[in-house]
Parts: structure tokens; C-alpha cells; sequence
């Protein structure tokens, strides 16, 4: 998947830092959500975030994308600080995101979901005026539907589809701004045992054939262990772990505060 920091790939490739975050905190009055937060991650990384509810968790992933403001701290997305901004110009600096719960029109097709999204991404290049359904539109929204491997669901309505496909849809639609760094909020909750795998080998294999920087929130260690790279382990609103996926997943506080003393998961070093 990716390579180690500032490595060649084959193709050669270099990996240089794409986010950066530093003392990053965030307080609700008396409650402490992040506490100096220290990260950074590499292009081409994929990196699994793990913690049990209450850990602070979507707390970074929404500081990261602008939902929230930091108490105080900096976040630099390619040398650029992004703390301050907006989410709808972190989108435009390059970082989208997906969510639990998939962000979709239920009764609108899957298809006019993502080309709604495609309209929307062009922004200002596409007045209100012009009809969605071109050529041009419906070529590229088809093509994105083949990458997620729901072409098949084209004008299946999106809120009577199986949650895998919903999921892969809403991945589908936060790509169509062509994000460098997507985040993904529990990318397999709510799926079938029998679908998570397949679900995810498609999310990969589009989304690094596309060359974009991933972080995604799992619960799921067996998901973790198979996807990551790297995993960061928030506990208490910090990160007290962060490697490759065999030595976070055995690191003792991890298993004693995140997925438990008794749990195995075959993770290969």
C-alpha cells in the first residue's frame, strides 16, 4: 500500500508529509475532547485511527476537516495552515471526508446522487442554469459508479439499497472534489460480517488507484489489521500508540484500554 516516509516507490514515487499537526487541543468547558495532539502522515499512508467510544476520535477527524476549531494547537495540510478555515475550503485545499452515517438523498438513484455531488463539486464553474444530465456529467458520473462497484445499482433509490452500498456511494460522492487526504468515519459499520472484505477491497483499490492519502476510524480490528499501514490509538482524548498495526494492536494499553486483554487478531509483522 504505502510506502515508509520519504521513500521511493517503484514507480518512483517520493512520500513527503501531507498533514501535520501540533499540540493540537480542544476543550468544551471543563471537558477536555483532545489533548496535545502531536501527528503527522505521510502521502500515500493509510492510516487507521482506533479508540473506543469517547476517545476523541471524530473529535481529531472533525478539528482536521474545519467542523471544529482547535481550543489551540496548528494543523498544516501540504505547508499550508488550515486550522482556522472552514470545512468548504479545507475541501477545496484538498481533504474530504466520508461519514458514519452515510450523508445521502434517500430518495433520489444512486446515480443522481453522485452526479448531484459532481454538480456541486464544480462549484462556481457550473451555473444553475445548465442541466446536470450532459454528456460529459453522466460519463463521469458512470465511471465513478464502475470504481465503486455499484454501477450495477445505477437507478436503484439510495435509501432502499444494503448499507454497503450506501457506504461505498457516500466514499464515491467525497471524491469527486478529488481530494489528496480523504477521512473516513467507520467506513464497515452497519455491514454484513460476509460484506465488510469486499467492501473495503473496493474502497482501496479506488481510492489509492487514485493516489489519495487515507485515515479512516474503524472499530474493527480485523479491518485495522488488514488495511492500515499505520494506526494512531486514541485514549482519553491523546494518542497513545502510533506504528505499524502489530505493535500498536499488542501494545498493553492498547489492549487494555481500547480492544481488550482476551481479544486476538493475527496481525503479521
Amino acid at each position: 500500500m504505502g510506502c515508509g516516509p520519504c521513500s521511493a516507490d517503484p514507480c518512483g514515487r517520493r512520500d513527503v508529509t501531507i498533514l501535520a499537526v501540533k499540540d493540537l487541543c480542544k476543550n468544551f468547558g471543563s471537558l477536555t475532547a483532545a489533548s496535545d495532539i502531536n501527528v503527522s502522515v505521510d502521502s500515500h499512508e493509510v492510516v487507521g485511527i482506533i479508540g473506543a467510544n469517547g476517545a476523541g476520535k471524530t473529535t481529531f477527524v472533525n478539528l482536521v476537516t474545519g467542523y471544529l476549531k482547535p481550543t489551540r494547537g496548528t494543523i498544516h495540510f501540504d505547508g499550508r495552515n488550515i486550522t482556522r478555515l472552514p470545512p468548504r475550503a479545507i475541501i477545496k485545499a484538498g481533504i474530504a471526508r466520508s461519514f458514519q452515517v452515510p450523508q445521502v438523498f434517500g430518495t433520489a438513484s444512486i446515480f443522481d446522487n453522485v452526479l448531484i455531488a459532481i454538480g456541486i463539486a464544480q462549484g462556481g464553474m457550473f451555473p444553475v442554469w445548465r442541466p446536470l444530465r450532459r454528456q460529459d456529467m453522466v460519463a463521469a458520473t458512470d465511471e465513478i459508479l464502475v470504481r465503486f462497484g455499484i454501477a450495477a445499482h445505477r437507478n436503484d433509490l439510495a435509501g432502499q439499497v444494503s448499507q454497503g452500498v450506501r457506504k461505498l456511494m457516500d466514499i464515491a460522492m467525497a471524491t469527486v472534489h478529488r481530494p489528496r487526504l480523504l477521512l473516513l468515519d467507520e467506513p464497515t459499520s452497519g455491514v454484513s460480517v460476509e460484506e465488510k472484505f469486499a467492501i473495503m477491497d473496493v474502497i482501496m483499490a479506488a481510492l489509492l488507484a487514485e493516489k489519495i492519502t487515507v485515515l479512516f476510524v474503524e472499530h474493527d480490528m480485523d479491518i485495522v489489521a488488514r488495511y492500515a499501514t499505520r494506526v494512531l490509538a486514541f485514549y482519553d482524548g491523546t494518542i497513545i500508540a502510533d506504528g505499524p498495526p502489530p505493535s500498536v494492536i499488542n501494545d498493553p494499553r492498547v489492549r487494555r484500554y481500547i480492544i481488550g486483554e482476551q481479544l486476538r487478531i493475527k496481525v503479521d509483522a
